[in-house]
């Protein structure tokens, strides 16, 4: 009887041990080297630093003296604060970010779009340089990079937006993690996964999955652009350090073939369906989260908004405001709509603004698009503000203005959960007939909250998936069995070329000895003939 006792109790007491075992492994900290980006890409990466520092880890972080977002923060990370002025950046952006309003508006000559698009070169070179010489004043302080190299960091957590964390992880030996959605030549798939032109499009295409003969001729179009801005514009400044630190050859995309793991900012709920690898991990609105309270002023506008709802407004981090003359035209189609509206507008009051319209220089964009009572997002297609919209389920009307905008859009309006209105449709009539089809076509908000139940019908979330592969780097020191070899082959191989010629080659040969056996017989026979004939 009492053997039956300790036989049944076994197990359990087995099961118990496992399970703290499993949990002592599971907390140990590491530590991490964080090479960051600034802007909206530190919005999702600093969610992901408070998520390892919860689970103990101990986080480092490289920021320039002067930045946009990034601060100190000791609660969460150490910081190490390399003195960079990014003054000249910013004046340069907003130039750039008007003159782009101009030419999409209708407003500039072909000449005027030309020298924009030189001035765009010559904007991304000046930030990879910037980003370079960080990297180069970092690894020529002697003090610095012992002190980095003391430390012995488990891993280099980067975005390779801006390439320099990947160039001082190979330097220092570091497992490295990126949590990318673009790299020097363009999305991060093109430079680790098959992505062949006809049916996966290049960003700034705006084209889907499903493209015709003259669509797939521009995509090619624009795939070159990009190798020419990898080669020329970007490439240079990133090879100088390669020839410079390292001994052996190398380039910047294959020192980013060379990283563990590819945290992709993206899920197959927002993508078209593409060929990928084992090294990608998908976490697709790691940055979404469920709600807090709305302030009490915010709180009591939203509910005065009765059946009718409320609208919130904002294009993002970088642009403050809308020229005067269509921030007017927008704020009069508020103002005649029975919902109330949030808008995030930095600029000058607009002259016909209703008293339905609240204008605030920041919004808790989270938790307003969770609100019961929120109908449409007008947005200007920013990765994290749609994703945030896909996760709560609210519709949006798009203004894309640069970048990846008008393509993260595409990809919401192709599966019917958005409108797009480029700035050179945009104006009063445009405006109202859009955001009044969004308000009363249930359409859009059944589809948009049809993606937002296949976004959340996952075996893990998102950032729990990204903190589980960063530890799972430090445990085995690196992932390498996931990688792909295949960027060490060269072009010609990796295309089989090589084995295409000499395949034709072999068929070539065999068909010349045939043809000429062949004409030996039957000249032997024609002489044979000829000889008995005489």
């Amino acid at each position: 009887m009492k053997d039956s006792v300790v036989q049944k109790r076994s197990p359990s007491i087995t099961g118990l041990l496992l399970a703290l075992s499993v949990f002592i492994w599971g907390s140990e900290s590491g530590k991490v080297l964080v090479f960051p980006v600034d802007g909206s890409h530190w919005i999702n990466m600093k969610v992901l630093l408070e998520k390892l520092h919860s689970e103990g880890h101990d986080i480092t972080v490289i920021r320039p003296s002067s930045s946009f977002y990034i601060t100190e923060n000791p609660d969460i990370y150490t910081s190490i604060i390399i003195e960079v002025n990014t003054d000249n950046m910013v004046d340069f952006f907003d130039e750039y970010l008007n003159k782009t309003m101009e030419v999409q508006r209708g407003k500039a000559t072909v000449l005027t779009f030309l020298k924009n698009q030189m001035s765009f070169f010559s904007m991304i070179s000046d930030a990879h340089l910037l980003t370079c010489n960080v990297v180069r004043q970092i690894i020529e302080d002697k003090e610095l990079i012992k002190r980095l190299q003391n430390e012995q960091y488990d891993l280099m957590l980067t975005d390779p937006a801006m390439t320099g964390g990947v160039v001082l992880a190979h330097y220092l030996k570091l497992p490295l993690v990126l949590n990318v959605r673009w790299i020097t030549s363009g999305e991060g798939h093109l430079a680790i996964a098959p992505s062949p032109l006809s049916y996966i499009p290049i960003p700034g295409t705006g084209f889907s999955d499903k493209m015709t003969f003259l669509q797939r001729v521009q995509n090619s179009l624009f795939y070159l652009i990009i190798l020419f801005q990898d080669r020329f514009v970007v490439g240079p400044h990133y090879q100088a350090l390669c020839d410079k630190y390292f001994d052996q050859d190398c380039n910047i995309v294959d020192l980013l073939q060379q990283a563990d793991i590819w945290l992709m900012r993206l899920d197959f709920v927002f993508e078209f369906p593409r060929p990928t690898m084992p090294n990608i991990i998908y976490i697709g609105g790691f940055q979404c989260k469920p709600s807090k309270p709305l302030s009490e002023d915010l709180e009591s506008f939203v509910q005065s908004s009765g059946e009718h709802g409320f609208i919130i407004m904002s294009l993002g981090t970088l642009v403050n405001s809308l020229p005067k003359d269509t921030a007017d035209e927008i704020a009069a189609v508020f103002a005649k709509l029975p919902q109330k509206v949030i808008w995030r507008h930095l600029g000058p009051s607009p002259s016909t603004l209703g008293n339905n319209t609240m204008l605030v220089s920041w919004m808790p964009q989270n938790d307003l698009l969770a609100h019961s009572k929120v109908k449409a997002f007008v947005a200007h297609g920013g990765t994290n503000g749609v994703q945030e919209a896909i996760y709560h389920g609210v519709p949006v009307l798009g203004i894309p203005l640069f970048f990846d905008q008008f393509d993260n859009l595409m990809r919401i309006q192709a599966k019917g959960a958005a409108i797009i209105l480029e700035l050179s449709q945009l104006n009063g009539h445009m405006f109202k007939q859009t955001l009044t089809k969004i308000l009363t076509d249930d359409s859009y908000k059944t589809n948009m909250q049809r993606l937002s139940s296949l976004h959340r019908d996952q075996p893990m979330k998102p950032l729990d998936s990204a903190v589980f592969w960063i530890e799972y780097v430090m445990r085995n020191k690196g992932a390498a069995h996931l990688r792909t070899h295949a960027y060490r082959m060269p072009w010609y191989a990796y295309h089989s070329v090589d084995v295409l010629l000499f395949l034709l080659s072999i068929a070539a040969v065999l068909m010349f000895t045939t043809v000429a056996f062949v004409r030996y017989v039957c000249c032997r026979a024609c002489g044979k003939r000829k000889k008995k004939n005489e």
